[in-house]
């Protein structure tokens, strides 16, 4: 491994170099567009495909085509971008062929900003298109974490031929940092195709890729194999880190940049003598919720805190099946929230927590 001091969306685009990806195709929107530069002086350097498309909605259509020919293949973009990729991404994960996504969240509803965000939340880990369905969904909070996390991204993808995201904010996209590159992998050969993947089919029968199952009951069958899928992910690839957790009274519960805010806030309480510990999903989906449910059954109160209005939160109260309260603490429209405004939010709830204690205490002597 290489350790250079890079930007988080250079590191994303070399490091699906490094991973192996033979194609991709974009479409520039800021904070993301530093991924589609390095990818446009990058791939003609190793001989491989990069395409600046003429919009968000024929990229991932290019990324549908070159998946189905069995490609390690990627897109880009940011928050109004990856709305447009909607109806491509269901067509993807219904067809079952393996892609990665990455977006580089900015304030919204509509143009909004180009400030950083978490309002995606719902979208990638609730819609992320129409259909029974989900992406996993990984989400860094470093860029080392956004390397690892790209490579990951098409190992999980190629296992289970699904979509994957990896939904980072623009902080994360344009903070620069030190990092370990990985090494260089080989671009898998024509003769090393899935068997499932549309390369010709001399002497064997064609291989069909669709999403479109006309008659009820066909389409059933498509979508309980989706399930079954899901589950499996569910079993087997939720991923958290924790800060912290062994004795504490407290949980702070955050992803992404926020996480790290919440580090912060966390050594600060415990240096005023709180005993506070931080939860972090890695995979907003499939969600650590047996995680989150054992700790709701040993801290006295959650504080979930997001770059949004409050999503995550609504994933982290049905985690907690009412074990302990769960309160937010939110900034909007690119604002971060910060250890200074987060630790006051922390206070009130130990103070409630202790107040209800006191008040069972009184009511049952």
């Amino acid at each position: 491994m290489s350790k250079v001091l890079i930007d988080g969306n250079s590191a994303i685009a070399e490091a699906a170099i490094r991973a192996g990806v033979e194609a991709y195709f974009g479409y520039p929107i800021t904070p993301q567009t530093e991924v589609l530069e390095h990818f446009s002086r990058r791939m003609p350097e190793e001989g491989r495909v990069f395409l600046q498309a003429e919009s968000e909605i024929a990229s991932i259509n290019m990324v549908y085509g070159a998946a189905c020919a069995g490609a390690r293949v990627m897109t880009s973009s940011s928050s109004p971008g990856i709305s447009l990729m909607q109806e491509g991404i269901s067509y993807i994960a219904c067809s079952e062929v393996p892609a990665v996504v990455v977006n580089i969240m900015r304030g919204g509803p509509g143009l909004g900003n180009v400030q950083p965000s978490q309002a995606d939340y719902f979208q990638a880990v609730k819609s992320a298109g129409h259909g029974d369905y989900h992406m996993i969904v990984l989400a860094p909070a470093t860029v080392q974490e956004a390397i690892d996390h790209v490579v990951l991204a098409f190992d999980l993808a190629d296992k289970y031929r699904t979509i994957v995201m990896v939904a980072a904010d623009g902080a994360i996209g344009q903070m620069m940092e030190p990092a370990e590159l990985p090494p260089m992998r080989p671009v898998r050969r024509a003769s090393e195709r899935a068997d499932w993947a549309l390369v010709g089919a001399v002497d064997r029968e064609p291989n069909i890729i669709t999403s479109l199952w006309l008659g009820a009951e066909n389409l059933e069958r498509i979508n309980l194999g989706l399930q079954r899928k899901l589950r499996e992910m569910e079993k087997n690839e939720v991923r958290y880190k924790e800060y912290e957790t062994e004795d504490a009274e407290l949980l702070l519960v955050a992803f992404g940049t926020v996480g790290r805010i919440c580090r912060t806030v966390v050594r600060e309480a415990r240096a005023l003598g709180m005993k506070v510990g931080l939860h972090r999903p890695v995979t907003l989906w499939p969600f650590p919720e047996e995680r989150l449910a054992e700790l709701a059954s040993r801290v006295e109160g959650m504080l979930v805190v997001e770059m949004n209005a409050g999503q995550m939160v609504e994933d982290v109260r049905r985690s907690s099946r009412d074990r302990c309260p769960v309160h937010f603490h939110g900034r909007m429209g690119g604002v971060f929230p910060l250890p200074d405004e987060i630790l006051p939010k922390l206070q009130a709830l130990a103070a409630e927590v202790s107040a209800g204690g006191a008040r069972a205490t009184e009511a049952n002597p």
